[in-house]
């Protein structure tokens, strides 16, 4: 995973559960086939409802219709992120749909530790109630290795919690890949 992350965010609030992220009716593909994976990323965020998804008003959908990525390079949600069940292909639907950070307030344990031992996402925490400051479509930079957060739209800042022990893991791309680089695994 790279240091710096610059693109557009996308907004969310609180409680964004797991079937929000990827809704159950789409768990028949297989994330192990390249062909089926990419379904993950055209159906990320799809459960999310409208009223809590993007601009005020809502409605901005996470991937446009019939693509399979998105445009949004940071989830920027609220409290609890990712509850719900643990489901393991949250996050990585996330990441199929090219998001690279989610930063919230506060994560469900499950879905941090899935991130993380997918390699999929950098789940960021904040004290900031960023979803007050940022709007959906901001263009932002968040630096991994400082642990801050730039708004270069309205010129706000936040600074985010450091991943600590497990940003090597983060940086390895997930939990295998680190085991393999540090000879546990051959």
């Amino acid at each position: 995973m790279e240091n710096v992350t610059r693109g557009k965010a996308f907004v969310v609030g609180d409680n964004v559960d797991t079937d929000q992220i990827i809704p159950a009716e789409f768990l028949s593909y297989n994330p192990a086939d390249p062909e089926d994976r990419k379904f993950f990323g055209m159906y990320a965020m799809s459960g999310v409802p409208p009223a809590q998804s993007g601009l005020p008003g809502g409605g901005v959908r996470f991937v446009p219709e019939g693509e399979f990525a998105a445009d949004w390079a940071v989830i920027i949600g609220g409290r609890n992120f990712g509850c719900g069940s643990s489901r393991e292909h949250a996050p990585l639907a996330i990441a199929e749909a090219g998001c690279k950070i989610v930063i919230a307030e506060s994560y469900a344990r499950i879905f941090y530790r899935n991130s993380i031992n997918g390699g999929y996402i950098a789940p960021m925490e904040t004290s900031a109630r960023l979803v007050e400051m940022i709007a959906t479509g901001d263009e932002v930079e968040v630096n991994l290795a400082d642990g801050t957060l730039k708004d270069l739209t309205n010129g706000a800042a936040a600074e985010l919690k450091p991943l600590g022990d497990v940003a090597e893991i983060v940086a390895a791309g997930g939990i295998f890949e680190y085991a393999r680089r540090r000879g546990m695994l051959k």
